[in-house]
């Protein structure tokens, strides 16, 4: 009875012991495969091993204290209040996407605040204001607003100092202006906006703190490792919505509004002067104009920033990846309802059939591009996404292909079937 009993227990305790040999192995190969599948990256290996091991550094230092990992307190979606980041470039259809939270009454919206540090320190290059962008988004997600008056140059700002301040719902709505109501759906009337009284920019600040969530559409961050400092600081948790869109797509549309391009793509350009990759950029060629030029060149450097961003969250613990959310703009014309669903689902916000309606609207318009570029209308949303096809030509289309290689192919986008010969 008692042989019988002891080889019960030796059994269970070998049974034991090889469940716990097991355990380790199991557990590395979920954290690969999570890994490998983070954000729809294919699970193949990675043709640039470098960046991808300087972009692990950035959060093996940062993520980690005496050796450990940090407690993840970066992530509370119940919190009181959330702060987002839409983090695009120039012209892949960001305006469009930030007046969709511009038009949510839940939510707080600036347009583009940064312009404001790049219109008073020109000609600093790109890099070397990104200290200052990032310490002024710091200041706005607390409703501090008086960091603008670092570059208003004076002490005495009011709501029409804001950029973009005609078009902002908050500011031409009540209280601080009747011109429109706040839970009317609609693009805000620049014309009765104008109208509106100037308020004394603390009035503003005291509205920004009613709105349970902020959001800061931007194309002047360089690279999301700027943003990681509020993305850990607990008081902010900044959230990041990153848009991407057809580079061909991107670089024609830039092509068509080179004029209003030329300074910030210089800076763009300066930010890599150092680098003797880039130092061929800012040689005019010999070919094109110099607006085309400066516009076309800085198009190689946003392609190279979209693949560090790649990489970055690829590399980032789980906490980061669960307060991003990519988006390709492609997907949000094409599919309006179901995109806008996932931003509000992320954004912890609430749709209905007018925003829907609005939504769907502004993808269903006429033509692909209005006159004046940086205007919010109404679009033919398939036009927008394939008149590069008719526009640029086989050479064009080849060299946005040759750099921009890497970000197509995590992206999606197939090369050009044209025949590269012709």
């Amino acid at each position: 009875m008692k042989r019988r009993l002891h080889k019960k227990y030796l059994i269970l305790i070998l049974a034991y012991s090889g469940l716990l040999l097991l355990i380790p192995y199991v557990l590395d190969y979920r954290d690969k495969s999570v890994q490998q599948a983070g954000h729809g990256l294919p699970q193949q290996q990675s043709r640039c091993p470098e960046l991808e091991n300087t972009v692990a550094l950035l959060w093996d230092n940062g993520y980690k204290v005496n050796g450990s990992d940090a407690p993840e307190h970066a992530f509370n979606r119940s919190q009181s209040r959330i702060h987002i980041y839409l983090h695009a470039t120039w012209r892949t259809g960001s305006s469009f996407l930030g007046e969709l939270f511009n038009q949510h009454p839940d939510t707080f919206y600036l347009y583009e605040p940064m312009w404001h540090i790049w219109q008073a320190l020109y000609p600093g290059d790109a890099a070397s204001l990104q200290g200052a962008v990032r310490d002024m988004m710091n200041a706005l997600y607390r409703c501090d607003f008086s960091v603008l008056k670092l570059y208003a140059g004076s002490q005495n700002i009011t709501t029409s100092f804001i950029f973009g301040w005609k078009m902002n719902k908050v500011i031409c709505s009540e209280p601080l202006c009747d011109a429109h109501k706040r839970h009317e759906i609609g693009l805000v009337k620049e014309d009765q906006c104008a109208k509106c009284q100037k308020r004394d920019i603390r009035e503003l600040e005291r509205e920004c703190k009613k709105y349970p969530v902020m959001v800061i559409k931007g194309v002047r961050v360089l690279d999301l490792s700027t943003l990681v400092p509020l993305m850990k600081d607990p008081a902010i948790n900044l959230q990041i919505i990153q848009l991407f869109r057809d580079p061909r797509a991107v670089h024609n549309s830039r092509l068509k509004s080179k004029q209003a391009l030329v300074k910030e793509s210089i800076q763009v350009l300066r930010s890599k002067k150092q680098t003797d990759k880039y130092k061929r950029l800012l040689v005019p060629s010999s070919k094109v104009n110099r607006a085309e030029s400066y516009v076309s060149s800085a198009m190689e450097l946003i392609c190279d920033n979209w693949l560090s961003d790649m990489m970055l969250v690829m590399n980032a613990p789980p906490w980061v990846r669960r307060n991003y959310l990519r988006i390709r703009y492609e997907d949000l014309v094409l599919h309006p309802m179901e995109e806008l669903q996932r931003l509000y689902r992320f954004s912890n916000l609430s749709t209905f059939p007018a925003l829907e309606k609005f939504a769907l609207n502004m993808t269903h318009g006429r033509g692909y591009s209005s006159d004046r570029p940086f205007l919010i209308s109404s679009r033919d949303a398939k036009e927008a996404i394939y008149a590069w096809r008719e526009r640029l030509n086989v050479e064009q289309i080849n060299q946005v292909e040759a750099y921009c290689s890497e970000v197509m192919r995590h992206l999606g986008y197939q090369k050009n079937s044209v025949d590269k010969a012709t």
